[in-house]
């Protein structure tokens, strides 16, 4: 089955959730209405906002919404579902509050376990990546809020990933905020493979968009995430040649599973020699 008429309404969700964000970060006075989750993980006002606008956007079509910042559906029912959403609606939400531009909107199509169509939208650099399997991996920048774009002018406009790789050495991308011992052992392992390494850090799920379009070359996470940190930016590594595997460089990640919990796992290009 062709998803492609699905990945408009991800995208128009993801923007104008991005927009909603966009309302708040600007407007610190008003304060981001800062709480807690039961896992100690912050929830804000943005967060709640941008969750409403994909839901309400992606109720839309036939498939199921499993959405951080929604009802967490029990697995009995889950099971069932051949197709759902999962979905971010604010991905790095620290990263948001300590105001650093480097959060995301986070929305995937998965079918059979597998990421089929993807969509990262980073609000304040108005940046969008986007994917589905039947026409490859986008990036587009200066997204313009007001305008009400067609699929057809998004494809012509953005840039086909991945992008070529020109720069020298490895490049490694490692998380901002959850740095751990196992990925400073992984780097140190690539410093001694004879090539100079270069080490850079990013929030949220720009880390894989980075790899899918060529700015990196790897994307070691040792630290745990969840199945919607992960989903859309999958969807679009796997559609620029890339891939996310477990630790093993084998075993691709599954989605809908029992335990939401992914278990530590590379980026990198299919045919990466790294």
């Amino acid at each position: 089955m062709n998803y492609t008429n699905y990945l408009y309404i991800a995208i128009r969700a993801a923007v104008d959730a991005g927009k909603s964000i966009m309302d708040i970060y600007t407007c610190p006075d008003s304060g981001f209405g800062v709480e807690l989750k039961k896992d100690n993980s912050p929830l804000t006002r943005a967060d709640k906002a941008a969750n409403e606008i994909i839901v309400k956007a992606l109720s839309s079509t036939p498939f199921p919404i499993l959405s951080e910042e929604g009802k967490m559906i029990p697995y009995k029912e889950r099971s069932k579902w051949k197709t759902l959403w999962i979905v971010d609606p604010l991905d790095g939400t620290k990263e948001f509050i300590k105001r650093n531009g480097e959060f995301t909107v986070n929305i995937a199509l998965v079918v059979d376990h597998n990421p089929v169509l993807g969509v990262v939208f980073i609000p304040v650099r108005k940046e969008l990546y986007f994917s589905s399997e039947s026409i490859g991996a986008y990036k587009l920048a200066g997204i313009d809020y007001s305008n009400r774009f067609s699929m057809d002018e998004l494809i012509r406009e953005a840039i086909r990933l991945p992008l070529s790789r020109g720069h020298q050495g490895i490049v490694v991308v490692s998380s901002r905020s959850h740095q751990t011992d196992e990925t400073l052992a992984y780097i140190d392992n690539l410093c001694k493979k004879g090539q100079p390494v270069t080490r850079i850090n990013s929030g949220s799920s720009l880390k894989i968009c980075l790899v899918a379009e060529g700015s990196a070359d790897v994307y070691p996470r040792f630290a745990p995430t969840m199945e919607w940190d992960t989903a859309a930016g999958h969807a679009i590594a796997k559609a620029a040649g890339c891939e996310i595997y477990h630790i093993d460089e084998k075993t691709p990640l599954r989605y809908n599973k029992q335990i939401l919990t992914n278990q530590w796992f590379i980026v990198k290009p299919i045919y990466s020699k790294y």
